[in-house]
């Protein structure tokens, strides 16, 4: 219980890393990255062995590549937070010739950052790529990915889905946010995806579906299960259910702060919801 309860205060400071990270410069992504903030805590703090002191090879550790890179207050935090680099950085976020841009660049070689994902549809490519190095090299490290479920409309997504489960790259786990919203409205008004587990399922990966995604002992017990069911020539998939704008009530059941900043009365609010427990950057 000690352990969950850590993880639950990391949870907190990462949520007021995102806000305060955004309000600075009225720019960027909360809810995404406000839904995610338990799988990224759980990732890195718990589940994956990775090592901090960062090399882009990331030979015999497991790594992780961020397809949906518009949610990068929630990587920086992480990343920060579990050693890449100082937490001070992050109040660089978004300016001028700093290495925390909007969405994650590899050239400034910011520590944790394996390819940088502005364009939409192309992390799931990357994450196969370093799969098939890993088995070829005979290296034991899992490769993990996240993308949003708005982005499975890129049709890349698609071909290498295709591709994985064909060359059977069972060393790969790539999680799907799954919080039904994009920048434009609801996921169903925009372009409905449909029955996403069985779509997943007919590309012939193993997939999960946890629903209680921003409960971080759910998503450290469907994270170990995926674990569990690798290297069974087949690439396993999760369904995460996430809500969008978690942990802060006005944020929460909307689209509308995809892309939004909250104002200095908003920003108030928000961190009066989730309490300072390891101490602001």
């Amino acid at each position: 219980m000690q352990e969950i309860t850590k993880l639950k205060d990391i949870v907190t400071q990462v949520r007021r890393d995102i806000l305060r990270m955004v309000h600075a410069n009225n720019s960027g992504h909360p809810g995404g990255s406000l839904g995610c903030a338990e799988f990224f805590t759980a990732l890195y703090f718990n589940i994956m062995e990775h090592n901090t002191n960062f090399n882009m090879d990331g030979n015999n550790e497991d790594i992780f590549f961020l397809s949906n890179g518009h949610i990068s207050p929630v990587f920086y935090s992480v990343l920060a937070r579990s050693g890449y680099f100082d937490i001070t950085e992050l109040a660089t976020f978004r300016k001028l010739n700093s290495r925390l841009q909007g969405h994650p660049t590899t050239h400034e070689g910011l520590e944790g950052v394996r390819m940088a994902s502005g364009s939409l549809g192309q992390g799931l490519s990357n994450a196969i790529g370093a799969a098939i190095s890993k088995k070829l090299n005979k290296d034991k490290g899992i490769v993990y990915s996240l993308h949003g479920d708005g982005e499975l409309q890129e049709g890349q997504i698609w071909e290498a889905l295709m591709y994985a489960s064909a060359n059977k790259i069972d060393n790969l786990i790539s999680t799907i946010d799954y919080n039904k919203k994009q920048i434009d409205g609801a996921l169903e008004d925009v372009l409905p995806i449909g029955n996403l587990k069985a779509k997943l399922e007919a590309f012939d990966w193993l997939v999960l579906e946890e629903k209680e995604g921003n409960n971080i002992e759910s998503v450290i017990k469907i994270l170990n299960e995926a674990k569990r069911l690798i290297r069974n020539n087949k690439p396993v998939a999760i369904i995460l259910h996430t809500e969008m704008g978690n942990g802060v009530d006005f944020m929460m059941g909307t689209h509308k702060w995809h892309g939004s900043a909250p104002n200095d009365e908003q920003l108030e609010n928000a961190l009066s919801q989730n309490p300072i427990t390891l101490g602001d950057y």
